[in-house]
């Protein structure tokens, strides 16, 4: 179907303008913009199968290589614990996960940045904040995260949110992240145990953050219901395969949110069954659902938004593309209202998709942003193109996202990163992006023509005074700046 018309601050956008920059990753040269509800959804089917770039040896691939990585470090402990102790080896491990997550982190970029999916895309990185695990956490989770977007969540964002929530909560890089006694190193063998030592924490975070919300009036006596359903997961080191194993039940104890589990005995299916309950209540509806609206569409969520897509998850059973479909096509889902201010990492993407003139400019950043981190060539000479220089192109990619405080697969917590103007429009966040755009202008723009920059870039989101601006800059690689740097660019 087709969009309303665009609201009174910018009657005059058109829907493929907006539908770019709000639900995608904004205009690129030689892409033809999704213009209406029926093409975005059908970036959904699309995306959903495609391969991603990453993990960079695949899925199998990557258990296998991380089973590896583990066995030698298994190894090596043991050879310490016996007087033996071998710490190159475990700096080399070390460096090889390192490797592996550098090269991951560009697939990640390079993904949104060459897709033609910008919908799904964005779906992609609202996700994994929304069940956000940390790379930080052991080293071998710079391994496992990567692992856990391909195989967790792209898989299944279209469909079930129950199957979502399965796969994203009995995930080793979840269970991992959110185990209290693995600060760090090795993974164990049980992650979650009954009585003493239960996992709260995961229990916690299912409520609070993944399902329910945090006002919707859990007790502490829920979490600690959830975390004795939970009790008796454990992972396997070297496969990584998650099984469960229920422990006696606590007579009594086995409640959440006034539904009892295991009356008859405690089985191997009480944890699925919780995670369906939760993936099904209203609240889980409204409290997802209004996180999505604030992400696409504006910091305060208009409530008729919200309740539309509550009804269709209910009408749908928790189907995704219903409640991704019942926002679209809402008519303030097309209102040319601006305010949402695009995170760091949209920032970036958004800026490179905008320079891919030719279809390779991101290639050749990434190629030379690897030869560090593969230890295959020195840094290129300064007089060479700045494109293949290895540190230029790290600052214009992963490190960019480290200094405008977006590290991809790095949250500060579970509850992910902000999503809100305050958290985006600090005097130091403005500050790192004028920088980027001044680097990628002088790499990547400085033979461009500002006003035609301007005009493939924003089309006509373009304000009458960003074009003057920009028409009358000294040099090209000054109007190419003011076009990253214009409020147009930086808002949806």
């Amino acid at each position: 179907m087709a969009p309303a018309q665009s609201g009174p601050d910018r009657p005059d956008l058109s829907a493929a303008t907006l539908g770019a920059r709000r639900y995608g990753y904004g205009l690129k040269p030689g892409e033809a913009p999704a213009a209406d509800v029926d093409a975005l959804m059908l970036q959904l089917k699309r995306g959903s199968a495609a391969k991603p770039r990453f993990p960079r040896d695949g899925i199998t691939g990557r258990r296998e290589t991380i089973g590896r990585l583990l066995t030698v470090r298994a190894v090596e402990a043991k050879a310490a614990l016996e007087g033996r102790p071998n710490p190159g080896l475990r700096r080399e491990t070390q460096r090889e996960a390192e490797r592996f997550f550098i090269r991951d982190v560009l697939g990640r970029i390079g993904q949104a940045v060459a897709s033609e999916n910008g919908f799904f895309e964005r779906l992609a990185s609202f996700w994994i904040d929304h069940f956000s695990v940390s790379a930080r956490k052991a080293y071998e989770m710079r391994m496992i995260v990567p692992l856990f977007e391909a195989e967790a969540i792209r898989p299944n964002l279209a469909g079930s949110f129950t199957e979502l929530l399965r796969a994203a909560m009995l995930h080793p890089a979840m269970l991992i992240y959110l185990d209290p006694e693995q600060p760090g190193g090795p993974v164990a063998t049980a992650l979650l145990r009954s009585g003493k030592g239960l996992n709260e924490a995961l229990a916690r975070e299912l409520l609070e953050l993944h399902t329910l919300g945090s006002d919707s009036g859990y007790t502490p006596d829920d979490v600690r219901g959830a975390a004795l359903i939970l009790a008796g997961l454990s992972l396997d080191t070297r496969s990584l395969q998650v099984a469960y194993q229920p422990p006696p039940a606590e007579p009594g104890t086995l409640a959440l949110l006034g539904k009892t589990y295991g009356a008859d005995g405690r089985s191997g299916s009480d944890h699925l069954a919780m995670l369906e309950d939760l993936a099904t209540r209203p609240e889980t509806a409204r409290n997802i659902s209004t996180k999505l609206v604030r992400h696409f569409i504006a910091d305060q969520p208009p409530p008729e938004i919200v309740d539309q897509m509550v009804a269709a998850w209910a009408e749908s059973g928790g189907n995704l593309s219903a409640v991704y479909r019942a926002m679209l096509e809402h008519p303030r889902a097309w209102s040319g209202e601006t305010g949402k201010v695009i995170p760091p990492f949209d920032f970036v993407v958004s800026g490179l998709r905008a320079f891919e003139q030719k279809g390779g400019e991101f290639s050749a950043l990434a190629k030379a942003a690897e030869l560090e981190a593969a230890e295959e060539a020195p840094v290129a000479p300064a007089k060479g193109p700045a494109l293949q220089q290895p540190a230029v192109a790290r600052a214009l990619t992963f490190r960019a996202l480290a200094r405008l405080g977006q590290p991809v697969w790095q949250p500060p917590s579970p509850a992910g990163f902000p999503d809100d103007v305050e958290a985006w429009l600090s005097p130091r966040q403005l500050s790192e992006r004028l920088a980027w755009a001044r680097l990628a202008a002088r790499t990547l723009g400085r033979d461009l023509d500002p006003s035609a920059f301007l005009s493939a870039t924003l089309a006509d989101a373009a304000r009458a005074e960003t074009r003057q601006v920009v028409a009358e800059a000294p040099t090209k690689v000054h109007g190419v700046t003011m076009v990253l740097a214009s409020p147009e660019f930086n808002r949806r």
